[in-house]
């Protein structure tokens, strides 16, 4: 049941966002060793006048933030490695540098996510 929410500061340097859509949910899942139609992918494209930093970003820094809900999330060690090949999948599906890509982890979604009227 993962759900991403990835927001890509600037537009991605692709020919067709809904392909780089569908590669960012099957990398995705192949990360978390999801089946078919388990994993689930939106897409938001945050244009650079509305990202910023503290003391101002480097110039040509373009962010890609990537929020996530599991069931349930992975003890440290293995998280570690888990949020090391998602942010490598992503940098590279985005074209973006890997340091360049922030991952959030949101509380496990046992309990408190419905798919279809169905508790999970």
């Amino acid at each position: 049941m993962p759900l991403l929410e990835i927001q890509i500061v600037g537009e991605p340097q692709v020919d067709n966002r809904n392909a780089l859509t569908r590669d960012l949910a099957d990398a995705a899942a192949e990360v978390f060793g999801a089946g078919p139609r388990s994993t689930w992918v939106r897409l938001s494209v945050l244009p650079p006048r509305d990202y910023a930093e503290n003391g101002g970003a480097a110039a040509g820094v373009k962010p890609v933030f990537v929020s996530l809900v599991k069931k349930t999330n992975p003890e440290r060690a293995g998280l570690a490695d888990e949020v090391r090949r998602l942010t490598e999948a992503v940098a590279e599906i985005c074209r973006r540098p890997a340091e360049n890509v922030h991952v959030r982890y949101e509380p496990p979604g046992e309990g408190r996510v419905a798919f279809g009227g169905e508790l999970v």
